[in-house]
């Protein structure tokens, strides 16, 4: 099996590990044993002290099976489209009737906003049997709720 993580650039690394984290139901990660806060292992590893002081930049999925997420921080702020997005699957799958998909989307959507994410269409067309929110996360990066 292929270990990987992935990596967001932003400009708040905190402010985005705590939004993922609780969009995701994953949690911040930890420092490593030994230090109390992850500047305290970065300056122990060399890290410049302009460097630190940043807080979280990580999250875990805390059953260990999804991907560790890194939020780096990159001076400049977003400008473009992703060329790559999440999609949070809310509704249950086809199996369950539009009418509840819709309405677990919707909540999903609700919840994720009063967090700092952003509405920004329905993904909708009529006769076909699929539903999703486009949505913006505090930072302006696109990921979709179905």
């Amino acid at each position: 099996m292929v270990r990987f993580q992935m990596v967001i650039d932003c400009t708040d690394p905190e402010l985005l590990a705590r939004f993922w984290a609780d969009a995701l139901h994953y949690r911040l990660e930890p420092a490593p044993d030994g230090f109390a806060t992850w500047d305290d292992y970065w300056r122990s590893v060399g890290v410049p002290e302009d460097e630190l002081g940043i807080g979280f930049d990580s999250i875990v999925d805390p059953a260990g099976q999804g991907p560790r997420i890194w939020f780096q921080i990159v001076p400049e702020k977003k400008s473009l489209k992703n060329r790559l997005h999440l999609d949070i699957n809310a509704s249950g799958g086809r199996s369950i009737p539009l009418p509840t998909r819709k309405q677990r989307v919707d909540d999903e959507a609700e919840r994720l906003t009063k967090l700092g994410a952003t509405a920004t269409r329905v993904l909708e067309t009529e006769g076909l049997d699929h539903y999703a929110i486009a949505m913006r996360d505090p930072e302006g990066n696109e990921f979709d709720i179905n």
